[in-house]
This record gives C-alpha cells, sequence and structure tokens, in this order.
C-alpha cells in the first residue's frame, strides 16, 4: 500500500532553501521535482534507498538526517569545498565550527556532521572497512532507482477501447511526473490499436531518442479467436523490439474476458497498469545505466 516516503524540513527564507538545495545536489542527492506556488515553494531530492529507523535512547552525536555514502572522505572533502565557496569570506571562516572531522563510531562505521545553514545539520556515515563486514551495507543486487529525472521517454497508445487506454495514459503520465521527469521529456504517440503498438515501438526505438518506451493498449476477449491471435503477436513485436534495439519497453497492454476486468485494471481498483508500467520503465532505465557504468569500472 505505500508507495514512497518523504521526510518534510522546512526553511525559514528562499535564501536558506536556496542554500540547502544546492548543498543536497553538490553531495550526490539526485534532484527530483520542484514545485513554486503562491502558498509554499519546494524540491524533492532523491536518494538510491532509504527507510525509517527506530532507535532506543538517543544518539546525540548524530544529526536528524543521516546520510550513508560509499566515500566518506570525499563526501568530507565536498562538503568542506562547498562551505568556502558558499561563503562571502572564504579566507577568514572557521570551516571547523560547521563540519566536523571524521571520527570513529561504536559500531564499527565512521561520521562527520555539517551545518551549511545554521539550524540545518546533516550527518553523513560509512561503514568502516577495516573493521566491519566487507559487504555490511551494500546491496547484494543492482536495483533500478525511482528517479525519473533527465530521463527521456516516448509512450505508444492504442486508440482502441479508449475508455480505458485514455485512463492508462493518464496513469503512465502520473507516475512519470511524479517521479520527477519533465514533461518535455515525454512524448506521446497515439496508434489505431493494440496491433500496431509493436510497429510505432520499434520505430522510436531505432531511433535511439528516448531512453524507455511505455507501451498501452486493451484487447478484451470477444467471441472468436481473434483476441488470442491480436495479443500474441503484441507481446511477441514489443519484446522483440525490447530485444533488438536495446531499449527497454515496458508492457502496459490490457488482455481482459471483460470491460470490467480492464475498467479495475486502469485504476478504478486494482491500480493502474499504466502508472505501473510507467515505474517499470523507470526502473528499467536506472538499471541499465548501473550495469553500463559497471561494465565501464571493471574495463
Amino acid at each position: 500500500m505505500i508507495k514512497s516516503l518523504a521526510f518534510l524540513h522546512s526553511t525559514a527564507s528562499s535564501e536558506d532553501h536556496r542554500k540547502l538545495s544546492n548543498f543536497l545536489a553538490t553531495l550526490g542527492f539526485e534532484p527530483g521535482s520542484a514545485w513554486n506556488e503562491e502558498a509554499s515553494q519546494g524540491a524533492l531530492f532523491f536518494t538510491s534507498r532509504g527507510g525509517i529507523e527506530l532507535i532506543l535512547g538517543s544518539m546525540p552525536h548524530f544529526a536528524k538526517f543521516s546520510i550513508e555514502v560509499s566515500s566518506l572522505d570525499a563526501a568530507h572533502q565536498a562538503a568542506a569545498a562547498w562551505l568556502r565557496a558558499d561563503s562571502l569570506n572564504p579566507e577568514t571562516l572557521d570551516v571547523e565550527s560547521l563540519l566536523t572531522p571524521i571520527a570513529d563510531t561504536d559500531w564499527k562505521s565512521r561520521y562527520f556532521t555539517v551545518e551549511p545553514v545554521p539550524g540545518h545539520k546533516f550527518s553523513f556515515w560509512a561503514w568502516d572497512a577495516t573493521k566491519a563486514d566487507p559487504l555490511k551495507g551494500k546491496p547484494i543486487a543492482i536495483e533500478g532507482d525511482l528517479s525519473a529525472a533527465g530521463m527521456r521517454f516516448s509512450i505508444v497508445v492504442a486508440r482502441w477501447n479508449a475508455v480505458i487506454t485514455d485512463r492508462l495514459l493518464e496513469g503512465a503520465l502520473d507516475g512519470l511526473l511524479r517521479s520527477g521527469a519533465q514533461r518535455a521529456d515525454i512524448g506521446i504517440v497515439r496508434v489505431p490499436g493494440a496491433w500496431e503498438v509493436p510497429a510505432a515501438a520499434r520505430a522510436i526505438a531505432e531511433q535511439g531518442s528516448v531512453d524507455a518506451i511505455i507501451t498501452l493498449g486493451c484487447l478484451i476477449r470477444g467471441e472468436t479467436a481473434h483476441y488470442e491471435a491480436i495479443y500474441n503477436e503484441v507481446a511477441r513485436g514489443i519484446g522483440q523490439s525490447q530485444q533488438e534495439t536495446g531499449i527497454p519497453h515496458s508492457f502496459g497492454v490490457l488482455t481482459c474476458e471483460t470491460l470490467e476486468q480492464a475498467l479495475n485494471r486502469a485504476g478504478i481498483k486494482a491500480g493502474n497498469k499504466g502508472f505501473e508500467a510507467a515505474v517499470a520503465a523507470i526502473e528499467m532505465v536506472s538499471i541499465s545505466r548501473k550495469l553500463a557504468q559497471a561494465k565501464a569500472s571493471a574495463q
């Protein structure tokens, strides 16, 4: 049931908001969507993993925001460089009053605390490789992140059964925009029916102008074998396009027995499969990029 987790952190002024946003981006957070409305303004920042830790007692040496990093020394250097760059008088800036030295904890890790803006402290930490299990804190598998910032998508949607496919399209757009994608980076291609979806997806993939393609359509079983023939070819065509072009294709083509089933899967009862297809596309782009990075690092 839970879709995402966010900690709301208020700043007293627009200048503090600007500084903290710049600080988080510099230290490696991935910027997401931002808003600027009459009543409030804000910005979202992503990490690859997140969670809630319930602590019995207190940890006075840690700030409220605890951030694990892969290289603590690099993060410490980046924080110090940011403090100097942000200061009006870097020569006289007392960095040590805002940035603690790296210290050991009693649980085989190291940490430091920084206060980029008065009243806003952040603790950064990492496992001590000389003391902890080498695999401690490291994921056992490569997993995709759910930030769509900087990604380009194309949505291929069938007009046939538009009462369903329009809902799927709304869900896909909602999923992309909520995850940080920009509307200008999302293309929409409408085709007559599900049969035409694979051909359009293949043409887009071969252009190489997008990071992923989201395919949406709806097939409802009738009284003939037409349904099976169409579905098999649509699934085969989308899968073949993905495999041969290397561009991730997420599958959001519904195959239902009745109109009621289709409506339920388009947002009435069983979630919106367009939204789910968008999330799958984002994750696959992230995985593809991480695999490419891992390959480059190994060479």
